[in-house]
């Protein structure tokens, strides 16, 4: 007999548990399958993010970063540490710790919402049943009134630079090496290459990173890319833009890259590679073909404005369909089809998701950039401020970068905000609620913030959209 449920989740991702979750606590009947094994071999939830994703990579770029604050700038503080080491095999199981306590954690939560965990692969068939393949190869299946499709993406493997063992690595690869590399090549200076790239450099790797872009950060504000890449620089971050790899050969003396550049063919040897070209959707397989989901040519489930399919009923969420692939954006759209079965009128506001790279300077932005404002033809006024010029940031030993402004030219409505430096993973929900509440830059330029603090950039960033900023010398507005 085949078991029924309200709503069936496929994908337990920061997406798909976040939906089951929601879905249990409006009285909703509801399963979840998913399939991930661990690295203990051990059925595990939360998917990449929490495995092999967002929190082990932030466990790791927080002891590199402890690591070389001690080797490197203590000094000025008047603290010197002699014969200081690093133990990567203990770095590496405090990061599994971690992981472990929060995939954990989601059990749990399961258990208290009365979720039931269908452990396995699950596939979609017609008339909204799940078919769920067992690690053992058992197949059973479901039935619901709803389905929510949250299956994920996963990590995109060069041809001509295929995942072997330590040596070319996915970043999930790159989280385990027990070991430091003397010279790390990264394909990609994206966010998942600058951050693998950040942690091992720290530790002592020689990094150089391949970036077939002509533009660095392409996503980000021209001056927030601007300002990070001199930073990444003086920090030893090698990053050579305008090139393309053509072929990766494994040697006895390492891994060869050999790419072209605007001079010409060049090679480069490393000792391990890690490949971040970016991630799919990871749609393979996961559908009947008489289930009535469609695709586009890039794989992604196709959802109308509701995100829902063709199928109704039958929903997709997070980075299986369009739009950045983002945890955060993948558990409000959780929410979000959860409300909507039950009967309610959520809704998100696209413009209002922050973007972070957990670099050093940390970057992160929301709403609009300059050249995206040009583009729709959008008249706006600029501010921004340093953070050389921010007492706080000053006493952190971390007053490179600045804040960016953008807000409309007739009502003032603030567009966009944009960070490169200290906190700035942390800043970004100041301007996400600024910008989701329709505030204008004069309504922060009024507003009183606590000194000395980071945040005080922001307010002398408003501040500067009227040519007025106190603690820096800009433009007045004419």
């Amino acid at each position: 007999m085949t078991d029924k449920y309200d709503v069936i989740v496929v994908g337990a991702g920061p997406g798909g548990y976040v939906a089951a979750i929601r879905c249990a606590q409006l009285g909703l009947k509801t399963a979840c399958v998913e399939e991930w094994i661990n690295k203990q071999q051990k059925p595990a939830l939360g998917g990449t993010c929490l495995n092999v994703g967002c929190i082990p990579s932030k466990a790791l770029l927080e002891s590199s970063e402890r690591y070389e604050e001690i080797a490197k700038h203590n000094a000025d503080h008047g603290i010197t540490v002699d014969g200081l080491q690093i133990d990567v095999s203990k770095m590496i199981a405090r990061k599994d710790k971690i992981v472990s306590q929060l995939t954990g954690g989601i059990e749990q939560l399961f258990k208290a919402n009365g979720i039931t965990w269908l452990q396995g692969r699950g596939r979609l068939l017609a008339g909204k049943q799940v078919e769920v393949t067992a690690h053992d190869g058992t197949v059973s299946t479901a039935a619901a009134d709803n389905v929510i499709i949250a299956v994920g993406s996963t990590p995109i493997e060069l041809p001509i630079a295929k995942w072997l063992d330590t040596r070319i690595v996915d970043s999930a690869g790159a989280l385990d090496w027990e070991t430091i590399p003397g010279k790390l090549g990264v394909i990609g200076a994206g966010v998942i290459g600058l951050e693998m790239g950040s942690v091992w450099r720290r530790l002592g790797s020689e990094v150089v990173v391949i970036e077939a872009m002509d533009d660095f950060l392409g996503a980000a504000d021209r001056d927030v890319a601007k300002s990070a890449q001199m930073q990444f620089k003086k920090q030893g971050l090698d990053i050579r833009l305008s090139s393309k790899v053509a072929k990766v050969d494994v040697g006895d003396n390492g891994v060869t890259v050999t790419y072209n550049d605007p001079k010409g063919e060049q090679t480069l040897v490393v000792d391990r590679l890690i490949v971040a070209v970016g991630r799919k959707s990871n749609t393979a397989g996961a559908f009947a073909d008489d289930s009535g989901v469609q695709l586009d040519d890039r794989g992604r489930v196709v959802v109308d404005g509701h995100l829902q399919t063709a199928v109704p009923g039958v929903y997709a969420i997070g980075d299986c369909i369009v739009g950045p692939m983002l945890a955060h954006k993948a558990s409000e759209e959780g929410v979000l089809v959860a409300e909507q079965i039950a009967g309610q009128k959520p809704h998100i506001n696209y413009d209002a998701i922050p973007w972070v790279i957990y670099t050093h300077p940390e970057i992160a932005w929301v709403g609009k950039t300059e050249a995206e404002l040009k583009a729709a033809g959008v008249a706006y006024n600029t501010g921004s401020f340093p953070f050389a010029a921010n007492g706080r940031a000053k006493a952190m030993d971390q007053a490179d970068g600045l804040v960016k402004v953008l807000a409309d030219a007739k009502t003032d409505r603030i567009l966009g905000v944009h960070f490169v430096g200290p906190l700035a993973s942390e800043l970004v929900g100041q301007a996400v609620i600024a910008i989701e509440t329709e505030c204008s830059s004069e309504d922060l330029a009024r507003m009183t913030f606590a000194h000395p603090t980071v945040s005080e950039a922001i307010h002398e960033a408003m501040l500067a959209v009227d040519g007025r900023a106190l603690h820096a010398v800009g433009k007045k507005r004419k």
